[in-house]
C-alpha cells in the first residue's frame, strides 16, 4: 500500500452536497484512509443556541432551530440519492436531538455532559451522510462510518477534555485496518470518556482530532483541508498584500496557531510533532494550489514569517505588597490559573505585582475571579488585542525591536514578551490600533523583504 494519509474537512467542505463531493473527489485522489469531517458549516452554532434556549425552557425556538437543521440535512441526503438506511439513522439522530431538548426543557439545567452530547450531533449527521458522498465516488472500496467516540478516549472534563494519547494509539491499533482496502469517515470534536459518556475537545477541535488520529495510526502525512489555500502571513482580510506561506517548520506553525492564526487549532501540531509527520494545509474549493506544507525542518528561515492576532484580550495585573523579598508567590498564583484551567500567553513581573493576558470570556468565571482574589489586589483591563510576531531567531536580532517601535512609534503598547521563545515577540495594543499596526508592520517586516 502507499502513503498513509489522514484529511480533514472542514464545516465549509461539508456545507452542501456540492461540498462534499469535492472532498470526497480529494480523498479519491490523494488515496486517503481516514476521512475526518466537521459539522455542515452553522449546525454547531445552532446546537449551542438550541442548547441554550432549551434549558430556559424555551420550546418554540428550539423547535424553529431544529427544523432548519433537519431540513438542511435531509435536503443534502435526499440529493445522493437518499439511501433508506442512513435516512432512518439520519431519523434516529434528531430523535436523539428531540430527546435532550424535552429533558432540557423540563430539568431547566444545561448540564456540561449533555452540552457535549447535543454538540456532537453536528458531526454524527454530516459523517453519515458524507459517508454516502464518499461510497458512490468509490466503490471499488469498502467505505466505512467509523464512530470517534471508539478511538478518541479522554477525561471527563466536559466542553474541553483531555486526550488520553495511549488509549487513542490502543484503540487505533486495534480498530484500524493498514491494508488500505477500507476507508474510513469520522469525525472531529468528539470523543468519550472512560465511562463511555460523550466529551468534546472544544471550539475548532476537529483539526486536533484529526491530528490524534494520525499519530494514533502512524500516519504518513495529515492532511488539513478549509476554505483558503494555505497559512497566509496574515490574515488577508486585514493586509490584502498577505500571501500564503509555501513551508513553515513545527514551531513557527505553533507559535501561529497558539497566537491567533485561525487556521489551525493550537493543539494541532503537538501530536504530529510526537510522530514526526508533515502537515498539509489547503484548500478543499481550489485543491490544486499548492498550499503551506508545516514540517520539522524548512530551508527558508526568515526573521519574520508572519503576523497574527488574538482579539478580546484582557490584562490581568495581580498585586500583593508581600511578594517583597518573597518565594512562593508565583507557585500559589499560577496555582490558581492551573486550578482553574485557564491558559495564560503572556506574562511580565515587577517586585510586587504579576500582569498577565487571558481570554474575555476568561472573566466570565465568577470564582477564578474570587480565587485570584485571595491571592492579590487584581486590576482588570478590557479591549485588548495581542499581536504577535512570528519568525526565526527573533531574540538574536539587535535590528528588530528599531524596525517595530519606529514604524508604530505612534501607538500605546501595554505590555510586550520577548525571550521565553525565539520564535514569536509579543506585544498588548488596544482593540482598535491592532488592524492598523498589522498593516504597518507586515508593510515593513514582511513585503520588505
Amino acid at each position: 500500500m502507499g502513503a498513509f494519509i489522514v484529511s480533514k474537512f472542514g464545516g465549509t467542505s461539508m456545507g452542501d452536497l456540492a461540498s462534499m463531493q469535492r472532498s470526497a473527489v480529494i480523498g479519491l485522489e490523494r488515496s486517503s484512509t481516514i476521512l475526518v469531517v466537521s459539522a455542515t458549516s452553522g449546525t454547531t452554532d445552532r446546537l449551542i443556541e438550541i442548547a441554550k434556549f432549551a434549558s430556559s425552557g424555551n420550546m418554540p425556538e428550539c423547535e424553529k432551530l431544529i427544523f432548519g437543521i433537519r431540513e438542511k440535512h435531509l435536503g443534502i441526503l435526499k440529493q445522493t440519492g437518499n439511501s433508506l438506511q442512513t435516512l432512518t439513522q439520519l431519523e434516529s439522530y434528531f430523535t436523539e436531538l428531540d430527546l435532550l431538548v424535552q429533558n432540557l426543557t423540563l430539568l431547566k439545567e444545561l448540564t456540561p455532559r449533555a452540552y457535549d452530547h447535543m454538540l456532537s450531533l453536528g458531526e454524527r449527521m454530516s459523517s453519515l451522510i458524507f459517508r454516502d458522498v464518499v461510497a458512490q465516488l468509490m466503490p471499488h472500496k469498502n467505505v466505512t462510518l467509523l464512530d470517534a467516540r471508539t478511538i478518541i478516549k479522554t477525561d471527563s472534563n466536559f466542553g474541553k477534555a483531555t486526550p488520553q494519547i495511549n488509549l487513542i494509539e490502543k484503540e487505533a491499533t486495534a480498530k484500524i485496518d493498514r491494508s488500505g482496502e477500507t476507508v474510513y469517515v469520522t469525525q472531529g470534536f468528539i470523543g468519550s470518556d472512560l465511562q463511555g459518556n460523550t466529551t468534546i475537545l472544544g471550539r475548532g477541535g476537529s483539526d486536533y482530532s484529526a491530528a490524534l488520529f494520525a499519530e494514533g495510526v502512524s500516519a504518513d502525512v495529515l492532511e488539513i483541508w478549509t476554505d483558503v489555500a494555505g497559512v497566509a502571513t496574515t490574515d488577508p482580510r486585514m493586509v490584502k498584500e498577505a500571501k500564503i506561506i509555501p513551508e513553515l517548520s513545527y514551531s513557527e506553525a505553533a507559535e501561529m496557531a497558539q497566537y491567533g492564526a485561525k487556521i489551525l487549532h493550537p493543539a494541532t501540531i503537538a501530536p504530529a510533532v510526537r510522530k514526526n509527520i508533515p502537515v498539509f494545509v489547503g484548500s478543499s474549493f481550489a485543491k490544486d494550489l499548492p498550499g503551506t506544507w508545516i514540517r520539522t525542518s524548512v530551508e527558508n528561515k526568515p526573521s519574520v514569517r508572519a503576523i497574527t492576532k488574538r482579539s478580546s484580550q484582557a490584562l490581568v495585573t495581580i498585586t500583593t505588597p508581600t511578594m517583597y523579598n518573597a518565594y512562593g508567590f508565583m507557585g500559589e498564583l499560577f496555582e490558581v490559573f492551573g486550578r482553574h484551567r485557564v491558559s495564560v500567553d503572556c506574562v511580565t513581573t515587577s517586585e510586587i505585582s504579576v500582569a498577565v493576558t487571558v481570554d474575555n470570556t476568561t472573566l466570565e468565571n465568577a470564582s477564578f475571579i474570587k480565587d485570584l482574589e485571595k491571592v492579590g489586589n487584581i486590576q482588570i483591563e478590557a479591549g485588548y488585542s495581542l499581536v504577535s510576531l512570528i519568525g526565526n531567531e527573533l531574540t538574536h536580532k539587535a535590528s528588530l525591536a528599531k524596525s517595530i517601535f519606529s514604524t508604530i512609534d505612534d501607538v500605546n503598547i501595554r505590555m510586550m514578551s520577548l525571550g521565553a521563545s525565539s520564535y514569536n515577540f509579543n506585544f498588548l495594543v488596544k482593540e482598535e490600533d491592532s488592524k492598523p499596526v498589522i498593516q504597518k508592520l507586515h508593510k515593513a517586516l514582511i513585503e520588505a523583504q
